[in-house]
């Protein structure tokens, strides 16, 4: 299956859930590296960190599908 019939294939639910916490958590990063005022390096590492995992996250919960069953007998 190449990767656009896996994007377009459904997503389970608890992926769905992942997704969205994945999302969720790109959001709280950029926003923190995205602030108008100067914050600590650590925050801000933080920030990057959390960024790169919500994205990582979501994109690997979107790309997870169901295993078709075939009919073949082994």
């Amino acid at each position: 299956m190449n990767i656009v019939k896996r994007a377009k294939a459904p997503t389970p639910k608890f992926f769905k859930v992942l997704r969205n916490i994945g999302l969720a958590l790109a959001a709280v990063g950029g926003t923190i590296l995205a602030a108008p005022i100067a914050l600590p390096i650590v925050v801000s590492s933080i920030g990057g960190y959390l960024a790169v995992a919500g994205g990582v996250l979501s994109a690997v919960s979107q790309l997870t599908t169901t295993q078709e069953k075939s009919n073949a007998s082994r």
